[in-house]
């Protein structure tokens, strides 16, 4: 293989790469939340218009036991914003309620919708879309929920992509 040939094989990986990069880039921009189920308006949330809402921060020692400023909105405002019941309303039959919070991998968590609220728990559980004063990194973003009193983060789920509200039923 002569070196111009080489060159140019070289040049075309370092450009597909690059364009993969870019592409990757643009689709965590472009990404879009949804939040459905037992809610009164089911939404489509992008990262602009989460911009939109209250800005939350939170500085917890993330999976790395380094100490991240994660900021974000609070999980209870966009159900809320959503008409799911909250707050004084949430009693009888609505504590029976929880919320399925699922990855682009597949994987999915569960909350209560008591632990989420305000008038039940102390903490603030954030679905996170800057680490350090940056947007989540690849694979870890566009859109993360963060539960600071959890002593283990395996329910700070990375990637996430829907978030569904339901009744448990026997």
């Amino acid at each position: 293989m002569s070196r111009f040939t080489l060159h140019v094989r070289i040049s075309l990986w370092l450009l597909l790469f690059s364009l993969g990069l870019s592409v990757s880039g643009f689709s965590q921009n472009t990404s879009t939340l949804t939040i459905t189920g037992e809610v009164t308006t089911p939404l489509d949330l992008t990262l602009q218009k989460l911009s939109a809402f209250k800005q939350v921060s939170q500085k917890v020692k993330d999976r790395d036991g380094k100490e991240h400023e994660f900021k974000g909105v609070a999980l209870i405002e966009l159900l809320e914003k959503a008409g799911v019941t909250t707050g004084s309303k949430l009693r009888g039959e609505n504590l029976a309620k929880y919320v399925l919070i699922k990855a682009a991998d597949g994987y999915e968590v569960i909350y209560s919708l008591a632990e989420i609220d305000p008038e039940f728990a102390s903490q603030v559980i954030i679905l996170a879309i800057e680490k350090d004063g940056q947007p989540l990194p690849a694979g870890e973003g566009p859109f993360r929920i963060i539960t600071p009193n959890d002593k283990k983060p395996a329910r700070w789920i990375r990637e996430v992509r829907s978030i569904k509200v339901a009744f448990a039923k026997d």
